[in-house]
Parts: structure tokens; C-alpha cells; sequence
């Protein structure tokens, strides 16, 4: 996998490696799947990707610090700093790998602070903190939602024209409130027609953020996206992360 964002990511975390005298180090980062859980806590509202258990989240340890990333491919990692940030980035796991110990290390060093997953009620309170945040800064605007999250969805569709487009097959085709859910075929005609994208973070590890890389706004929402968007300078949503 090579993309010009993750070579530009690479490039950032080496050097910050470098600069902090990490590379002397035989530092060893870990990385393993958590369970709904330990992810998002008990929320009321049971149909969160988290929830329904068909995406994990990864949780990286770096000298204390955790770092997470959202990903349907997980398991267990264990290795050092060095050969992570030169790992190949080949599949959904190693990249999963990669950006939850971004996360981890950035935290460590005091460059990011949201790098957990918002838990228990605090995503429909977000969502709600969110549609003030746009109203704010951005007006009535028409919106490409990339990524179902249901109450992201169900509080901008109270306020805006929107349209939305997710890579489950289970969720395309489906109506979610009042919102007809397109799959990756319709990113390009949403973003034409949209004032504003709002993109999953998650897309820094399924490999397709190059394409949300446009002229017009786009806000990333998320603690996966952290890290990256501290490096790249991207515009990032995530009010309750921790």
C-alpha cells in the first residue's frame, strides 16, 4: 500500500522518532483488539459498528499512553517502534497497527490528547455538540456524510440536507433516518453536490482518505484520525474523545 498521505505521515513519524531520540531505543509498542466494552462502554443505543461487532478497535500502548484505531481487521501485535513505522502498510491490520501507535507515541509526547473512543452516551452527545460546531462555522450547508454513524447520521439529518455513504454492505440500500445509504460508488456525485464532507477518520486505515484530499471543507470525525490529522494539518471532529 502506498499513498501520497501515508507517505507524508511516514515521513512526519520518522522524523518525530528521530527528533526524540526513539530510534536508539528498543522500544516495544503493543497493540490488541478491545472488546465493545473497554471501546464505547454501555451506550443506550445499541447499533454502533462497536457494538454490533462487525469492526474492532485497535488500542496501541507506548510508554503508558494508548493510542486507538478503528478497523474490521485486528488481532495481536507486539514489536519495536522502528520496525512499525517502516512496517509495510499492505492491509487494513498493519495499517491499524500503524496509526493506533501514531496515536500512542503522539500522546506520549504530549502532540495529541484525544486518542480514545468516546464512551456510554458521550457519541449522541457529541453529535449534538457537532451540529452546533457546523451551524457555527460553516451555516445551512448541504453535507456528504462517509461513514455511518448512526447518531452522527440521525442528529445532521435534523438540520441538513445530507447524504451519506458507507462501505458495510449491510447498511447499503437501507434507510437510515430519512436517509437513503449509498455505497463507495456515490462518494464522488456526494462530494460534487456537498458543501461540506464529513469523513470517517477510519479511512486513514481502509486506505481511501487520499480521495477526501478536496478544495471544498471536510471536517474528519474521530479519535482514529488524531494522529495524522496533528501531521497533516487536517480539520478534525471529536469532542468527547479522551
Amino acid at each position: 500500500m502506498k499513498t501520497k498521505t501515508y507517505d507524508r505521515i511516514r515521513a512526519e513519524f520518522n522524523r518525530i522518532i528521530k527528533d526524540n531520540g526513539l530510534d536508539s531505543e528498543a522500544v516495544v509498542a503493543t497493540a490488541v483488539p478491545l472488546s465493545a466494552e473497554e471501546a464505547i462502554g454501555n451506550p443506550e443505543d445499541r447499533d454502533y459498528p462497536l457494538v454490533i461487532g462487525k469492526e474492532r478497535m485497535m488500542q496501541a500502548e507506548f510508554r503508558g499512553a494508548l493510542g486507538q484505531a478503528f478497523t474490521d481487521m485486528y488481532g495481536n501485535f507486539s514489536g519495536q517502534l522502528s520496525d512499525i513505522a517502516s512496517m509495510n502498510l499492505e492491509n487494513n491490520f498493519r495499517r491499524a497497527i500503524f496509526i493506533s501507535s501514531l496515536n500512542a507515541v503522539l500522546r506520549s509526547l504530549g502532540l495529541i490528547t484525544q486518542t480514545q473512543h468516546c464512551r456510554d452516551e458521550e457519541p449522541r452527545l457529541c453529535s449534538q455538540e457537532l451540529v452546533k460546531h457546523i451551524k457555527g462555522e460553516y451555516g445551512d450547508v448541504r453535507i456528504a456524510l462517509v461513514g455511518f454513524q448512526p447518531r452522527l447520521l440521525e442528529a445532521l439529518a435534523q438540520q441538513f440536507a445530507v447524504r451519506a455513504t458507507d462501505l458495510d454492505k449491510a447498511n447499503i440500500g437501507t434507510e437510515k433516518s430519512g436517509v437513503v445509504i449509498g455505497g463507495p460508488g456515490q462518494t464522488a456525485e456526494n462530494l460534487d453536490w456537498c458543501d461540506l464532507a464529513l469523513v470517517t477518520g477510519t479511512t486513514i486505515v481502509n486506505n481511501t482518505i487520499d480521495q477526501f484530499m478536496i478544495s471544498k471543507p471536510v471536517i474528519f470525525y474521530g479519535v482514529t484520525i488524531s494522529g495524522a490529522a496533528r501531521l497533516l494539518g487536517l480539520n478534525q471532529f471529536c469532542y468527547y474523545g479522551h
